[in-house]
C-alpha cells in the first residue's frame, strides 16, 4: 500500500522538478526500502509467533486463534500507521525541496543545538545575559535609592534654612526696630547737644558783664564745655547717617 502511494507521488512530479531537485527520488527510495523491511521484520516476527503457538494448540486452541486474531488485528493497524508515518515523511521531503533555503537554515539550526559546544556556548551566552540584565537592575535601583537619600537629605536642609531665615528675618526685624529705636534717642541727644551749645552762647553774654578776671576764667569752661557738646553733637549725627543708610528712616 506504501509503495503504491509512493509511486504515485513520485510520478505527480515533473521533469523540470527532478532536474530541479535530483535527491528527492533517492530519498523517497529509501523511505520505500525502509517500509518494506519494516513489514518484512513484522511478518517475520508474526510467523514466528504462528508457528509458536502451533506448538501449543494441543493444549489452548481458543487462546491460540484469540492471539492470531490479536495479532491480525495489530498488522492492519500498524500498516495504517505506517502508511500515515511515511506519507508525512514524503511530504516533508517534498516541503524540503520546493524551500530549500529554509530547510538548510533550519538544519544548520538543528545541528548546532544538538552540538556540544555550541550549546553550551549559547547556555552560557543566555545566563551571563540573565546575569546583565539583574546587574543591571541592581545598578539602577542603587541609584534610585540613592537619589531618594540625596532628596531627603535635601529636604531636611532646606527646612533648617528656611528656619534660619525666619530667624534672621525675625532678628532683622527687631534690629531695625531697634535701630529706628536707637536712631529717635540719637537724635534727642543731637537735639541736647544743640541746647548746650546756646545756652553757653548765652552764657558768654553774660560773663560779659563780669570782672574781666573772674569772666575770663568761667569763659574758658564755658568754651570748653561748648566744644565738648559740638564733638559729641557730630559723632551722633554719623551714626544717624548710618542709620538712615540701612533704609531705615529716623
Amino acid at each position: 500500500m506504501a509503495t503504491v502511494a509512493g509511486s504515485e507521488k513520485k510520478s505527480e512530479l515533473s521533469p523540470g522538478d527532478d532536474q530541479q531537485n535530483p535527491w528527492i527520488e533517492y530519498a523517497v527510495h529509501h523511505a520505500q526500502l525502509m517500509q518494506k523491511t519494516i513489514e518484512e521484520t513484522v511478518d517475520s516476527a508474526i510467523e514466528a509467533g504462528g508457528s509458536r503457538l502451533s506448538e501449543i494448540r494441543s493444549t489452548s486452541s481458543a487462546h491460540l486463534k484469540m492471539t492470531l486474531n490479536v495479532l491480525q488485528d495489530m498488522k492492519s493497524d500498524y500498516h495504517a500507521y505506517e502508511d500515515l508515518f511515511f506519507e508525512k515523511i514524503k511530504e516533508g521531503i517534498f516541503l524540503a525541496a520546493s524551500n530549500p533555503m529554509v530547510t538548510c537554515g533550519v538544519a544548520a539550526g538543528l545541528g548546532f543545538l544538538t552540538l556540544k559546544r555550541p550549546r553550551l556556548f549559547l547556555y552560557h551566552k543566555t545566563l551571563r545575559l540573565f546575569l546583565s540584565e539583574e546587574a543591571l537592575v541592581s545598578r539602577a535601583d542603587a541609584k534610585v535609592k540613592g537619589l531618594k537619600q540625596s532628596i531627603e537629605f535635601m529636604k531636611a536642609e532646606s527646612e533648617k534654612l528656611e528656619k534660619r531665615a525666619l530667624q534672621a528675618e525675625e532678628e532683622m526685624r527687631r534690629g531695625r526696630t531697634k535701630l529706628r529705636q536707637t536712631g529717635n534717642q540719637i537724635q534727642g541727644v543731637i537735639r541736647s547737644a544743640y541746647k548746650i551749645e546756646g545756652q553757653a552762647r548765652g552764657l558768654k553774654d553774660l560773663l560779659g558783664e563780669l570782672p574781666r578776671r573772674e569772666a575770663s576764667l568761667f569763659r574758658s569752661q564755658v568754651s570748653k564745655l561748648a566744644s565738648e557738646a559740638k564733638r559729641e553733637r557730630n559723632a551722633l549725627m554719623k551714626e544717624v547717617t548710618k542709620i538712615s543708610n540701612h533704609g531705615i528712616s529716623v
